[in-house]
C-alpha cells in the first residue's frame, strides 16, 4: 500500500538524519527567539537587517489596514491591483534602475514565471549547480533544454554557450548562493549573456538591501548597467523584512511577463497591507547604510574568531556564513548540543546541499549584538576543544 510506502520512505529519511523538524516560535523574528518557553539567539534568519520587527514597518501595516483593509480580493489583472501594488512597484524599479518591476506574492512564483515565460521547446537553459530549487523548478517547467554548468564556471558556460543552436538562450544564476554564501560573477556573466545574445536572469534574493549603494543589491555592487538581456529577481522577505518578491528590467519585457506569466495572472494579489508595509521598507533600506557596517563587522568579527577551527567556514563576504562539517550525523547533534546551550544555528542537509557537506548555516542580521555573536564564537571553539 501507498501508506506503507510512506512509511517506509519517512523511516529512511530519518535514518539518514534527513528529517526536517519545525519549530514553533513565541515571539517575534528577530535576535532572540522563544520555543516551547526557552528564549535562545537565534543565527537561522534570512532578517539581514533586523526590519521584520521594525516600529516604523508594524506602523505602516496599521496605517495601512485602516486605510486599504486587510485582502486584494482577486488577481493583480482582474481588481487587485490596487494603488499600493502600484506604487510599490515604480518604487522598486527605480530603486533597481530598472524600466519597470512586477511584484509577486513570494520569491518561488517569481522565479516559476520568469524562465517558462520567455523559453521554451528548442530553447536552451544555462544554470549554475548550485542555483535555488526555485530556479531548477522554473528550468524543468520551461521545457527548454536544461543544460546546468559546474559552480562558477564561466570556461565551461562559455563552450556550452557557443555550441548551442538554440533559438533563445537564457543564463540563470543565484547573486548571492544561499548555502555557500558566495558571490556569483555576475560582471563576466554579463559579458558572455551580450557574447551570444542572451538573457541573464539574475536571482538576487539575498543580495536585495545588503549589497551595494544604499542596499540597491548585487547588480548596483558591481556597477552593471541596465540592459533589455538583464532581468532581476529581488526578494523581500529576507533584507526587506516583509515578505514577496519582484521582477524588475526592461519594460517590453515585464510587460510580456504580465502578460503570460501564470504565477502572476493566476493568483489573488497580496494583501495591501503587505505591499504598503515593503513600501516603508524601501526607506529604511535606503537609508541603511549604518546597519550594513554593522553587518559587515559582524561578519569580519565571526571569521577572525573561528579562523583556526577544524571545521572551516566557506569563503562567503556575506550574511550567509557556512560552517563545514560533513556528516548528517554530526551536523545534527553540533546544531543541538548549541540549542541546549541557548543558540539556535540550523543544520544543512542533503539534498539542500552535496552529500558529505552537512553544514551549519550560520545567518548573521544586523540586530546582532557583538556579545551575542562572541556567545556564539565562544560555545563553537569550546566544542572545537573538546571534539
Amino acid at each position: 500500500m501507498i501508506w506503507d510506502e510512506l512509511e517506509t520512505g519517512l523511516a529512511q529519511l530519518a535514518s539518514e538524519g534527513l528529517l526536517r523538524r519545525r519549530r514553533t516560535l513565541d515571539a517575534p523574528c528577530g535576535p532572540e527567539a522563544v520555543i516551547e518557553g526557552q528564549r535562545v539567539i537565534a543565527f537561522c534568519s534570512n532578517d539581514y537587517l533586523g526590519l521584520a520587527n521594525h516600529p516604523a514597518l508594524i506602523a505602516a501595516a496599521q496605517q495601512a489596514a485602516e486605510r486599504w483593509g486587510v485582502g486584494s480580493g482577486a488577481s493583480h489583472v482582474v481588481s487587485g491591483h490596487l494603488r499600493p501594488h502600484a506604487e510599490l512597484e515604480e518604487r522598486l524599479a527605480a530603486f533597481v534602475g530598472q524600466e519597470r518591476a512586477l511584484y509577486f506574492t513570494t520569491g518561488y512564483m517569481a522565479n516559476l514565471a520568469i524562465a517558462p515565460t520567455l523559453v521554451e521547446r528548442n530553447d536552451a537553459i544555462f544554470a549554475d549547480k548550485l542555483n535555488h530549487a526555485s530556479l531548477i523548478d522554473a528550468a524543468q517547467l520551461a521545457r527548454a533544454e536544461h543544460i546546468r554548468y559546474p559552480h562558477g564556471d564561466l570556461d565551461h558556460l562559455a563552450r556550452r554557450l557557443a555550441q548551442s543552436s538554440a533559438r533563445r538562450k537564457l543564463i540563470l544564476t543565484d547573486a548571492v548562493f544561499s548555502m555557500d554564501g558566495d558571490l556569483a560573477p555576475l560582471p563576466e556573466l554579463f559579458e558572455l549573456a551580450e557574447r551570444y545574445d542572451a538573457w541573464l536572469v539574475v536571482d538576487d534574493a539575498h543580495g536585495f538591501g545588503v549589497l551595494g549603494p544604499g542596499g540597491r543589491g548585487s547588480l548596483a555592487h558591481f556597477g552593471l548597467p541596465s540592459s533589455p538581456r538583464l532581468i532581476l529577481m529581488g526578494t523581500l522577505g529576507k533584507a526587506a523584512g516583509v515578505s514577496g518578491a519582484f521582477v524588475a528590467g526592461d519594460r517590453r519585457v515585464m510587460e510580456w511577463l504580465m502578460q503570460r506569466a501564470r504565477p502572476y495572472i493566476f493568483t489573488t494579489a497580496s494583501s495591501p497591507i503587505i505591499v504598503a508595509t515593503l513600501i516603508a521598507s524601501l526607506d529604511l533600506i535606503a537609508n541603511g547604510d549604518e546597519r550594513r557596517a554593522h553587518l559587515q563587522r559582524l561578519i569580519a568579527r565571526l571569521q577572525a574568531g573561528l579562523s583556526d577551527l577544524p571545521q572551516s567556514l566557506l569563503p562567503s563576504p556575506t550574511a550567509i556564513q557556512p560552517l563545514l562539517i560533513g556528516g548528517n550525523d554530526v551536523a545534527m547533534q553540533l546544531a543541538g548540543q548549541l540549542f541546549e546551550r541557548g543558540l539556535w544555528v540550523p543544520a544543512i542537509r542533503p539534498p539542500t546541499v552535496p552529500i558529505g557537506s552537512a553544514r551549519l548555516r550560520i545567518s548573521l542580521s544586523a540586530a546582532h549584538s557583538e556579545a551575542q555573536l562572541d556567545a556564539l564564537i565562544k560555545t563553537l571553539r569550546e566544542y572545537a576543544v573538546n571534539a
